[in-house]
């Protein structure tokens, strides 16, 4: 049952990197600092993107148009931070705990 903990929360945190490389990576590209032209880096933001956008389309169409700034990937950070997180070790803490009945 720890190993599956552990596994989830790795999970949660790969995903939690994975956002912050898309969100480095699409500045980086909206500034011109990279090329989408190039191959690897278009091959590297598009894998990242088909990973993050079902998540962050969602919130998208929730919050309101700020016009060229995204806030949906501190959303996205904010809820993993304070729903997903605590959710998950609740579960396993209830799961875990003896019931005394």
């Amino acid at each position: 049952m720890v190993a599956l903990h552990a596994i989830i929360l790795m999970l949660i945190q790969a995903f939690v990197w994975i956002l912050l490389a898309y969100c480095i990576l699409s500045m980086l590209l909206g500034f011109g600092i990279l090329d989408i032209r190039n191959r690897f880096f278009y091959s590297v933001f598009n894998t990242l993107a088909r990973i993050v956008e079902p998540v962050m389309t969602p919130i998208r169409n929730i919050l309101p148009n700020t016009g060229g700034m995204d806030f949906a990937p501190m959303v996205v950070l904010l809820l993993i931070q304070f729903l997903v997180y605590p959710a998950v070790n609740r579960i396993f803490f209830m799961l875990a705990a003896p019931h005394n009945f």
